[in-house]
C-alpha cells in the first residue's frame, strides 16, 4: 500500500516517536510539582516551548500547548470573541474553512454575535480587499485558513493582515495554519498575526498534540477552568512527552520546508499533468495551490468507488477532509467555489508526503488508469 492522505493525517518521524518514548519513559513527573521530577520535567516542557517559539520567531511566552489545531482554533475563536465583545459582536470568516473554525462561528452566531462569511472564487482564494471590505468598528476578529485542506489553495495572508489592520488597528487576526507549516513559509509578522493555530500530526508529529501562538497584548477568555498552566488559556497537567515532540517535529518540518516544497511541488505538478488528461475527472486545484494537494471530480461517480477501487490496486486516497468523509453530502468548500452538486459530490484527495518519489506518482497515475478503466461502464450506465 501506499499511502496518499497526508492532508489527514502523517505517518510520524522515527526520531519524534523515540524522542516522545524516552520522555515518557524517563521524565513522568509533574512539570508543576517542586521536587526535582517535576523540575526536570518543567525544563523540558520550557525547553520545548523555545524550540516551537524559535520555529516561529516569536517569544515563547506567546507558545501555548494544546490537544491539537480544533481546541486550538475554538480557544482562539471563541476565547477571543468573549473576552472582546464589549468592543463589538461582529467576526469575519471565509466559506471555505476547516469544520473546526467554522463550526465554531456558527455556534457563536447561536450566542448572539453576527458573523459575516465572505466568499472565494473559483480556484477557491478568497478576496482580499473584498475581506477588508467588510471588516467595521465593531468587528473583533477575523479567522482566515492559510491552506485549503481539501484542495490545497492558498490564502494572500500578508495581504488580508495589512488590510484588516489599516480599516481596523484593534481587529484581530487568526490564522488556522495546519496545511500550511513545514509546506510554504510561515511568517506571522509579516501576516499580522495575532493567533495562529497548527496540529502536530499534520507535519510528522504526534496525534493528539499542537500549538496556539497567542501574540503578546492579546488576551483570550478560558474556556476551561481550573489550573493556571498555559498562561491560563488551558488548565491541566501538561503533557509533556507531546509538547517535546511538537518541538521536534516543529524544527524538523522547519528545516526541510524548502526541500519538500521543491521536491513535492515537482511531483504534484506532474500528478496533474496526468489528471487533467483524463477526460472523466475535473480537477479542482489550482496551479497556485500548495505543494502537497491535489483535488478532482469525477462526475457521475460516488467517491467512495473510487477510494476503494484505488485500494484494492494499493492506493490510500481520500475524498474530502477526514473530520467530513463519511458525510455523504456535497462538500461545503467545492460548492462554495461554484461547483455544481455533481461535482461537489464526487471529489477526491490526493495528498502527498515527504517520503513519496517520481516511482510512487508512476504507480498512482497507472493506478488511476485502471480503476477509471474499471469504472468507466458504472457511469456511462448512469448517464
Amino acid at each position: 500500500m501506499i499511502y496518499w492522505d497526508h492532508a489527514a493525517t502523517t505517518p510520524p518521524h522515527k526520531e519524534v516517536v523515540e524522542t516522545m518514548a524516552e520522555v515518557m519513559n524517563r521524565h513522568y513527573g509533574n512539570p508543576s510539582a517542586l521536587h526535582r521530577a517535576g523540575e526536570d520535567a518543567g525544563k523540558l516542557l520550557k525547553r520545548a516551548r523555545e524550540v516551537c517559539a524559535g520555529t516561529l520567531e516569536v517569544e515563547p511566552s506567546e507558545i501555548i500547548f494544546t490537544s491539537g489545531a480544533t481546541e486550538g482554533n475554538n480557544i482562539a475563536i471563541k476565547g477571543a470573541a468573549m473576552q472582546y465583545r464589549t468592543r463589538g459582536q461582529h467576526l469575519i470568516t471565509t466559506t471555505t474553512e476547516h469544520p473546526s473554525v467554522y463550526e465554531c462561528f456558527k455556534q457563536l452566531e447561536t450566542l448572539g454575535w453576527e458573523v459575516t462569511y465572505i466568499p472565494v472564487n473559483e480556484d477557491g482564494v478568497v478576496n482580499a480587499q473584498q475581506l477588508a471590505e467588510a471588516v467595521r468598528k465593531d468587528t473583533v476578529l477575523v479567522s482566515v485558513m492559510h491552506v485549503n485542506n481539501e484542495t490545497g489553495a492558498v490564502m494572500p495572508l500578508a495581504e488580508i493582515g495589512s488590510l484588516i489592520k489599516t480599516k481596523n488597528a484593534r481587529t484581530l487576526f487568526h490564522v488556522d495554519g495546519v496545511q500550511g507549516f513545514g509546506k510554504l513559509p510561515v511568517l506571522l509578522k509579516d501576516w499580522k498575526t495575532d493567533l495562529y493555530t497548527l496540529s502536530a500530526h499534520k507535519f510528522k508529529g504526534p496525534k493528539g498534540a499542537g500549538i496556539l501562538y497567542v501574540r503578546e497584548g492579546v488576551t483570550l477568555f478560558p474556556l476551561l477552568a481550573g489550573g493556571s498552566q498555559e498562561n491560563g488559556h488551558r488548565p491541566g497537567t501538561e503533557n509533556v512527552a507531546s509538547a517535546v515532540a511538537v518541538a521536534k517535529a516543529m524544527r524538523m518540518g522547519q528545516e526541510r520546508q524548502p526541500l519538500f516544497y521543491d521536491k513535492i511541488g515537482k511531483l504534484r505538478n506532474s500528478l496533474m499533468n496526468e489528471i487533467r488528461s483524463i477526460p472523466e475527472f475535473v480537477l479542482n486545484s489550482s496551479e497556485q495551490g500548495a505543494p502537497h494537494i491535489v483535488h478532482f471530480s469525477y462526475p457521475g461517480l460516488k467517491p467512495e468507488v473510487m477510494v476503494h477501487t484505488l485500494e484494492e490496486l494499493g492506493m490510500l486516497v481520500s475524498t474530502k477532509s477526514a473530520c467530513s468523509s463519511r458525510n455523504s453530502e456535497p462538500s461545503r468548500v467545492l460548492t462554495a467555489m461554484g461547483k455544481n452538486k455533481e461535482l461537489a459530490s464526487s471529489g477526491i484527495r490526493i495528498s502527498l508526503g515527504w517520503e513519496h518519489t517520481e516511482d510512487d506518482v508512476i504507480q498512482l497515475v497507472n493506478a488511476i488508469h485502471q480503476a477509471v478503466e474499471k469504472l468507466r461502464p458504472l457511469t456511462v450506465k448512469r448517464g
